[in-house]
């Protein structure tokens, strides 16, 4: 049962978000709307996937970095997350992230 949602919206095609990675928090992703990019690494491999359809989603474990990009314009990236927000709960380095994992 996801603790907190939120939706990602007016990103500029050339914008980056996210780049960050949780430590306990899962997350599910969908493109409720539109279409757009996230690249996902767990330190060791990368993949890129891409969202476009709102009956798929992406779930996203734990210490699992992940941006998102190339966002058409209108998309609406919807976030289910199973935390409430907490900021000791990101890793918003890389090169700390790459040590934890």
């Amino acid at each position: 049962m996801p603790q907190r949602s939120f939706m990602v919206y007016d990103v500029p095609s050339t914008k980056v978000r996210g780049e960050h990675a949780h430590l306990v928090c899962h997350q599910f992703l969908i493109a409720a709307r539109g279409r757009l990019r996230v690249l996902v690494d767990d330190g060791h491999n990368r993949a890129e996937v891409e969202l476009a359809d709102p009956t798929m989603g992406l779930y996203m474990p734990p210490r699992i970095w992940g941006s998102q990009y190339h966002f058409e314009r209108d998309t609406i990236l919807l976030v289910f997350a199973s935390h409430p927000y907490d900021s000791a709960d990101y890793i918003r380095d890389y090169g700390d992230f790459r040590k934890i994992v």
